[in-house]
Parts: structure tokens; sequence; C-alpha cells
């Protein structure tokens, strides 16, 4: 594909993610994920095969097939057919650009299960969490179709609580986002991630010492509105 049909073809869509594409074109997405690289900490990935959860435009999986998984399938429901203002232009687009051995799969998180996708070695849910009414009962879903490592990035909150704990934004409290449901802290992850079968959990980002205190002071005094705080983990069976 030449640039200029390709330029074309990436200014008809709306993008979440930023993708470097050839002939220097970068997708104009909302959201950079090449800032979060150093935050996910992605491990070696050759060889094994990687489930992406909620891909959208699917610069995650992209990476992962770049780093030499053997298998990478992007799936996603609410973002390629939902009600959102994104659809599955920009991963069709991105992967054809590309020329990446990406396989799709249009399936609801709650729908996971080893019958419908398999099992994966390395299992991304980034992003995803916090929008789901069911947080449990899809951290079960996911660990079902985890055979070993799962990274999970979502929302954080409530650091200054000793027990684990959670918040739902029922509104659009949060980001003023109305699909934005829920924030935990970091002692309700750990302890959801061992309740579904992980026994080893480790934090691997999180926000600076500053910013968790302006966040957790906002929450205390009750402002209208609140601000994303994320927080990066791996896990293991």
């Amino acid at each position: 594909m030449d640039a200029a049909s390709l330029k074309q073809r990436v200014e008809e869509i709306s993008w979440y993610h930023r993708i470097e594409l050839p002939h220097g074109i970068v997708t104009p997405g909302v959201y950079d994920p090449r800032e979060m690289l150093t935050r996910i900490k992605l491990p070696n990935l050759e060889g094994r095969t990687v489930l992406d959860i909620g891909a959208w435009d699917g610069f995650w999986s992209f990476e992962a097939k770049k780093r030499n998984a053997s298998l990478v399938l992007a799936t996603d429901s609410y973002s390629w057919t939902g009600e959102g203002w994104g659809d599955k232009r920009g991963f069709l687009l991105a992967r054809e650009a590309l020329g990446l051995d990406v396989e799709d799969l249009e399936i609801d998180v709650m729908s996971l299960s080893p019958n419908e996708v398999g099992r994966f070695d390395v299992v991304f849910f980034l992003g995803v969490l916090y929008h789901l009414r069911d947080p449990i009962g899809a951290l079960e879903k996911v660990a079902s179709v985890t055979s070993d490592m799962l990274i999970l990035e979502t929302e954080s909150s409530l650091s200054w609580l000793p027990m684990p704990a959670a918040a739902v934004f029922p509104g659009t409290e949060l980001n003023e986002d109305p699909t934005n449901w829920w924030s935990f802290n970091e002692r309700a992850i750990v302890a959801l991630l061992r309740s579904v079968g992980f026994r080893r959990v480790e934090r691997v980002w999180r926000p600076d010492a500053l910013h968790r205190g302006v966040r957790s002071l906002r929450q205390l005094y009750k402002s209208k509105r609140y601000t994303s705080s994320r927080i990066v983990f791996h896990a293991w069976k």
C-alpha cells in the first residue's frame, strides 16, 4: 500500500491507539500506548502464545507479534461492535498495513472459556477490568484461559485504606466516562487474583506517592470528579 492511500484510509477512521505504520504514518489515536511499554514490562514472548483481551486498535497484539510470539489472538466486543465511538476498522487496517499474522475474534470477556478460545501462555488484560459490571466473574473467565501469566493494567484507588477495598462509579464520576465502573486498591487486586487461581502476584508499576496521595485526598473529601490512576500487575498460575 502506497503512502498516499494509507494516509487517506487512516484519516477515515476514529482511532484510539497511536500506532506506527509504514511510510512514517502514525495513527491519530487519543491514547499513546507506546508510553506504557516501560510500565507494562512485557516478558520475553518469543515462541509463546498470547491472548489480547480488549484489543481495540490492536497495539498490544501487534507488539506481541513483533516480539516473535508464536500465536497472537486479539479479542474485543464493545470496542469493535458495541455502542462506543470506536469500531474494528482501525485494527483491520493496522494489521493489513503492518503485515502481521495476528488472529482476531469478536467475543465478550464474559464469554471467554478454554472451549471458545483455548488457553494461552500470556494474557493481556489491559484497561478493561474497571469497565466491567462483574469484575470478579470477568477475572474468573480470564484465569480460565491463562495457562501461565497474566498482565493486568487497571484503575486503582483507595491506597490509604489498610484492607482490600473497591470504589464504584455508577455515573460519570471517573473521567466523565459512564463506562468506568470500578476502582480497586492494590490489596483488593492481589486478593482477587489469588482467589481465581493465580499463585504469585507482583505489582510492577504504580504512580508515584504524590500522585497517589492527591488521588486519595480527592476521594476522601468526596470530590465530584475523579481522575484516572492506573496500576500494573503480573500474575502467574
